[in-house]
């Protein structure tokens, strides 16, 4: 199994894209820099700020050169329990106020920024009011409020309830201000703007350092969140010793502007706003079949016994070839064996694998080369694996790989049919494809019937073994997870059976099946549910998976079932646990025992503060 986050070391030969980007912000001397990191969902943006960290990091310096300093925010962690801006400067006076205390220098410019991204808290700049206000935006927050009460009583809305609203309010913002002010002389956010940004410059002139912003998964955010976070930014943007390099969809970010700017007809706003903000653009690029098939390779690698220098020998070699392969050179399984003297068999089985798996992998539309579900691909092969050698199901792991390959990426209809078929046969085999298969292997021209005909199953057909003299029975019993799951024994009726195939297919929609789940009788919502854990062990990650959208919807049709998803999830290993699944569940009413369960089991300090902030909503208070 390999775990679904970034990583330091490169599987993708981004090491030279990498190094550009911490060439570009060297080269800046100073100068301010803002770059974009450019890439759909999973393409390996995190990754490539972590080898540009690592690059910058690891770079001699040269005399007279400054020392960097590195900020890394996730604006999609802080999404729901912080408001982005507030973070976003917290985290940045913090780090420098940790780098002046460390140094011994700088410290009483250091603290003067804490104080003023205070100030700004307090005047609520930091959730959008004062900000909104200076930019001619309508204001919201607590100033917002205030500012509400105004607009009524100026529209003649005075009554007995505006004059109660207002004195709460007042007092509420006095109160507010008190925590954070202590004797300031009188100020306005326009000017605290400017000596926040004069006194973030003199800090770092005093700490004699460049301050890199690391800014991550900001396209996973909701609209709100992502334009805060672009507005911190600009708080910080264009000032002396500083880099933002910003990983991103530019499609998602502008996706973000546009619903910001709402009623704009013109989308050359929304270009010029992200174009204002991104200096130097560069996209993440594509992968293409050999760089598939060498990211399998290292996976598989990276899972062996082999030593870890070995490991790092044949990276290195993997990666030194994929720079030539514009010249015609290859990285296959004969060139890997070339690298090491004993690769055990294996391992080289495994390279047989890539080797055939990679092209489909990089052009099926389902994966189109993305690593994140290249990984995830593995992921699951190697999960079904683990379940026919616990079950002791003899399973080729060549037949299961593309049975699920078809599974993930063919027509729905096509592979029922095809589990039809299996059951059908005496045998387990789906002869039907025979004809098919020596078709596409000879080159011949055929045309396939609904709902087979795509050119994906022509593709398909072709990647070896042939399956129309294979009993798939084994292979179909350990990937249960649509039509195999439904058997005579669980004794659904034709309604939840499609019901369950579509929760599996795409859980994501459960809540458009809400009505119908609620008219299933109890005994087979049960069995329902049943499945969908049978699915939802196989998640490495409990943020927000997919499978969890499922669960919660059988669960919301027949509440009685939330006690039975309680103990699943109270089961889930501590370590697998991200702090946005608590809002995600943080309404059902069973959710209380299960986060008292996980804050006594040592979970994470991130998940436990998002614990206490969704305690703190509950009880009706805002947190800072």
């Amino acid at each position: 199994m390999w775990p679904d986050n970034e990583t330091e070391r490169d599987f993708l030969n981004f090491t030279g894209v990498a190094d550009t980007i911490a060439e570009i912000v060297v080269q800046a001397r100073g100068r301010p820099i803002s770059i974009g990191v450019s890439g759909a969902w999973g393409i390996g943006k995190s990754s490539m700020i972590r080898l540009t960290r690592a690059s910058l990091t690891n770079r001699t310096r040269k005399e007279g050169e400054r020392e960097f300093v590195f900020v890394e925010f996730n604006a999609w962690l802080y999404q729901g329990y912080y408001d982005a801006r507030a973070a976003l400067m917290d985290v940045i006076a913090t780090k420098l106020e940790e780098e002046a205390t460390a140094r011994k220098r700088g410290i009483d410019k250091a603290k003067s920024l804490i104080k003023r991204v205070n100030w700004l808290r307090a005047a609520k700049l930091a959730g959008g009011t004062a900000l909104a206000l200076s930019l001619g935006l309508p204001p919201i927050g607590l100033i917002g409020e205030l500012w509400g009460l105004g607009r009524r009583a100026v529209g003649g809305e005075i009554d007995s309830k505006l004059l109660e609203d207002a004195k709460g309010k007042l007092g509420e913002a006095a109160t507010k201000s008190k925590e954070l002010i202590k004797s300031e002389p009188e100020t306005s956010p326009p000017k605290e703007i400017q000596a926040l940004r004069d006194t973030f410059e003199e800090t770092l002139d005093d700490l004699g350092v460049t301050l890199v912003v690391l800014i991550d998964d900001l396209d996973r955010c909701l609209p709100e969140t992502t334009i805060s976070t672009l507005e911190a930014i600009r708080l910080f943007l264009f000032l002396k010793n500083t880099a933002f390099v910003i990983a991103a969809d530019n499609e998602m970010i502008k996706h973000a502007v546009r619903q910001h700017f709402q009623g704009v007809p013109d989308d050359l706003l929304v270009t010029n706003y992200f174009d204002k903000l991104i200096q130097v653009p560069i996209r993440v690029p594509p992968l293409g079949t050999q760089e598939v098939r060498a990211y399998m390779m290292l996976l598989f690698t990276e899972n062996s016994a082999l030593e870890d220098g070995v490991k790092e020998k044949i990276r290195q070699g993997i990666c030194q070839q994929l720079r030539q392969t514009w010249q015609g050179k290859r990285v296959d399984r004969a060139f890997a064996q070339t690298l090491h003297d004993k690769i055990p068999d294996e391992l080289i089985g495994k390279f047989d694998t890539a080797d055939r798996l990679a092209p489909l992998m990089t052009a099926a539309t389902g994966i189109s080369g993305n690593p994140r579900l290249v990984k995830r691909f593995l992921n699951a092969l190697a999960i079904r694996m683990t379940i026919s050698s616990a079950q002791g199901v003899g399973v080729d792991e060549a037949v299961l790989a593309k049975l699920l390959l078809f599974e993930r990426l063919g027509n729905a209809k096509a592979y029922s049919e095809l589990i039809t078929a299996v059951a059908a046969n005496e045998s387990g085999k789906p002869a039907f494809l025979a004809e098919w298969e020596e078709r596409a292997n000879s080159g011949k021209a055929f045309d396939l019937p609904a709902p087979w005909d795509d050119n994906f199953v022509k593709e398909w057909l072709t990647l070896p073994p042939t399956l129309a003299d294979k009993d798939l029975r084994g292979t179909l019993y350990v990937s249960r997870e649509h039509a195999p799951l439904i058997t005579p024994q669980d004794r659904l009726s034709s309604e939840s059976a499609e019901l369950l195939s579509a929760l599996l297919k795409e859980p994501e929609m459960a809540a458009s099946l809400l009505r119908r789940l609620e008219r299933v009788p109890r005994s087979e919502i049960a069995i329902i549910l049943d499945r969908l854990f049978e699915r939802a062990r196989e998640e490495q990650e409990w943020g927000v998976p997919p499978i969890l959208h499922a669960c919660l919807a059988v669960v919301a049709a027949d509440p009685p079932q939330g006690p039975r998803l309680a103990a699943f999830l109270r089961e889930r290993p501590i370590a697998q646990l991200q702090p946005n699944i608590v809002p995600r569940i943080g309404d059902e009413t069973w959710a209380g025992g299960v986060f008292e369960h996980w804050e006594g089991s040592g979970a994470p300090r991130n998940v436990k503060n998002a614990i206490k902030n969704w305690r703190t909503k509950l009880n009706g208070d805002v947190p800072e």
